[in-house]
């Protein structure tokens, strides 16, 4: 029973010791993007030369937590677009106009976010 218990208590260690930023939300898609562009921009600032202090290493740390709540967002946005795509594609098969023209119309607005020109 002691061994559960001390497995227990240091699994609740490790994740009080993994949690402990949450980083910057990514609410909607161009909250999203605008973290992964400007947080991108600073990680790429601290790892340029190649040289990496501890502090460089913590501030790593702290920002890749936003980093992956924006790309959880963009995964979740790029799934949705999937489904609406695949709604385009269905309504093309149907001869369904007006599904294609609002579909289509959601589909590249939403794309144009993430693609650049």
């Amino acid at each position: 029973m002691r061994f559960l218990f001390t497995t227990t208590t240091v699994m609740a260690e490790q994740d009080e010791r993994y949690e402990h930023y949450k980083g910057q939300p990514a609410k909607t898609l161009d909250q999203a993007l605008f973290n992964l562009a400007n947080y991108n921009e600073k990680m790429a600032e601290l790892i340029k030369d190649g040289e990496l202090s501890a502090e460089d290493m913590a501030n790593i740390h702290q920002l890749s937590y936003t980093l992956e709540n924006a790309l959880q967002k963009l995964d979740k946005e790029v799934d949705t677009l999937q489904e609406v795509l695949e709604e385009v594609h269905l309504a093309s098969e149907t001869m369904d106009y007006e599904t294609v023209k609002n579909q289509g119309k959601v589909y590249l607005d939403t794309s144009a976010k993430i693609v650049k020109k």
